[in-house]
């Protein structure tokens, strides 16, 4: 049987001080013990991280678009060619990082 814990030492103590049969295969064995133990990984159960993620990928994106049609109907603003070529990579590098985390896992 597989003792889960989430990902730190402190609830690694803790799970230790409090299961009997764990700290006596501890004793035993402290690798086979350690190596039974499921370690919760925090993207799998934090899903507010892709949420925050998402959401400022997103404002990103939308910020950037707005920012640049704003800049293209003020004629009395120029802008550097080279300039609007950034904007275009940061756009564009946060819509992949978007279609990456949104995308389902190809193990699931």
């Amino acid at each position: 049987m597989k003792t889960t814990i989430n990902n730190s030492f402190e609830d690694f103590k803790q799970t230790l001080s409090n299961n009997n049969k764990l700290q006596q295969e501890f004793r035993d064995n402290p690798i086979q013990a350690v190596n039974s133990i499921e370690v919760k990984n925090p993207k799998e159960t934090d899903t507010w991280i892709y949420r925050i993620i998402v959401l400022m990928f997103g404002l990103a994106i939308i910020g950037i678009i707005t920012g640049l049609i704003i800049l293209s109907l003020h004629k009395e603003i120029t802008l550097n060619e080279q300039l609007i070529t950034i904007f275009t990579a940061i756009s564009s590098g946060a819509i992949g990082a978007l279609a990456g985390l949104l995308a389902p896992s190809p193990n699931k």
